[in-house]
């Protein structure tokens, strides 16, 4: 017998989870929710979803100033691949990483953790720039200094957590000032 998705993790998502917990739905649906989401999500990539404003300007300096960046996701890898071939088409990535890529994926601290080691850096030297409350538990469980900048879900304040309203705000000033700020290693 299928058993319910548990909406407490679900309170944080805003993917398949989410929608089978709020629609009274069973975790047996799951994988068919989710690849709805995954068709929907590239659908919208493919007819050209604009980037949230701010994102272009930012990678153009890290780029400029020879800051390597990676993109770290919790999404599959083949929505991971349309986004950076689309929407980020260009943006000199030194890698990506997808749900498909560590044993765990967000909230969990594996992803940054993978990341973190692919650049030969402690976590502790790494920004991560996060929109998601499972974004934001995975890059502050991992150690690194995390700049919010909110999507659809708020995320709650804490230790180590810079928040901004848009990556417009966002420079490599802003990026410095969250590795020097008191718990910025996820402690």
């Amino acid at each position: 017998m299928a058993q319910p998705a548990t909406p407490g993790p679900a309170r944080r998502s805003s993917g398949a989870a989410h929608l089978i917990a709020v629609t009274g739905g069973t975790a047996a649906g799951l994988p068919a929710v989710a690849a709805e989401l995954t068709g929907s999500f590239h659908r919208k990539v493919d007819a050209g979803a604009p980037l949230r404003p701010g994102v272009a300007a930012l990678l153009a300096a890290l780029e400029r100033h020879r800051v390597p960046f990676a993109l770290v996701s919790a999404s599959p890898r083949s929505v991971v691949d349309a986004v950076v071939t689309g929407a980020l088409a260009g943006a000199p990535f030194a890698f990506t990483l997808s749900a498909d890529d560590t044993v765990r994926t967000k909230p969990h601290p594996d992803p940054y953790m993978a990341a973190a080691n692919r650049f030969g850096v402690p976590a502790s030297a790494c920004v991560a720039v996060e929109d998601s409350p499972d974004g934001t538990a995975s890059a502050h469980a991992a150690g690194c200094a995390v700049l919010v900048v909110p999507s659809l879900l708020p995320v709650d304040p804490a230790r180590g957590r810079t928040f901004a309203r848009s990556l417009e705000e966002v420079d490599l000033g802003v990026l410095s000032d969250c590795l020097r700020r008191p718990g910025a290693s996820g402690s």
